[in-house]
């Protein structure tokens, strides 16, 4: 299919149904694709643009920004509760819709940058959001508040997308062992329902040694199935 295929009229109506946190994952988004010269197009009539570029820094680097969002996240600085009721137990509250949303935007990054290098960095920023992710999963009411059952899988992230990048970071700085082990790690930890689809990722980045230790990881725990094709 093409974009122009797409029926505008349909994706407004979409729009106009999505939740809050689901837009503001799409207007994130908006703001990494849309130029600067287009801002103001896009929310000048809602944004006062000048006081936003009042005493503006320059650009801060992928890890500091995910440095500065994990120990923010840590400091319970998006955690925000409502009382539960019936109702709106399947409801997410104005700071848990935050988190997720900058939570989406820097995995975006990280993924474009993974692409372009250099990739310790990335691979670093990386792991502070998966560290994020482990706190969540933990006690998920240090980090943000869920109405309903609480865990790393409600914040939604794409690992088709995620895995192949941070999995490229790793073959780029470990050993075969360590990579086998990371690779594990992070699949058990987030996305088990499809292990053998992130191992043969893992797989395609993997160099001989790294593909080695990932079968000899594979044999020696026979329950867990995956493609052993590259």
């Amino acid at each position: 299919m093409t974009f122009d295929a797409i029926d505008l009229e349909k994706l407004r109506v979409a729009l106009r149904r999505m939740s809050r946190g689901n837009l503001l994952i799409v207007a994130e988004r908006a703001i990494e694709i849309v130029p600067r010269t287009k801002l103001c197009v896009l929310v000048g009539d809602l944004v006062r643009i000048d006081a936003l570029s009042e005493g503006a820094r320059g650009p801060a680097s992928l890890l500091d920004e995910v440095r500065k969002f994990h120990d923010a996240s840590l400091r319970g600085e998006h955690y925000e509760s409502f009382n539960v009721n019936s109702k709106n137990y399947m409801d997410k509250s104005r700071g848990t819709e935050r988190f997720i949303a900058e939570f989406d935007r820097l995995v975006g990054t990280c993924v474009r940058a993974a692409a372009k290098g250099p990739r310790v960095p990335v691979r670093d920023a990386f792991e502070l959001l998966l560290a994020l992710l482990r706190r969540i999963n933990e006690d998920s009411d240090s980090i943000v508040f869920f109405a309903d059952e609480g865990g790393a899988w409600q914040v939604g992230v794409d690992w088709s997308a995620a895995f192949p990048a941070y999995f490229s970071c790793l073959s780029d700085s470990l050993s075969g062992d360590a990579f086998a082990r990371e690779v594990d790690r992070a699949i058990e930890d987030f996305a088990d329902y499809e292990r053998p689809k992130h191992m043969a990722a893992a797989r395609r980045v993997a160099n001989a040694a790294q593909k080695a230790a990932l079968s000899r990881m594979s044999r020696a725990r026979p329950g867990r199935s995956d493609s052993r094709r590259a």
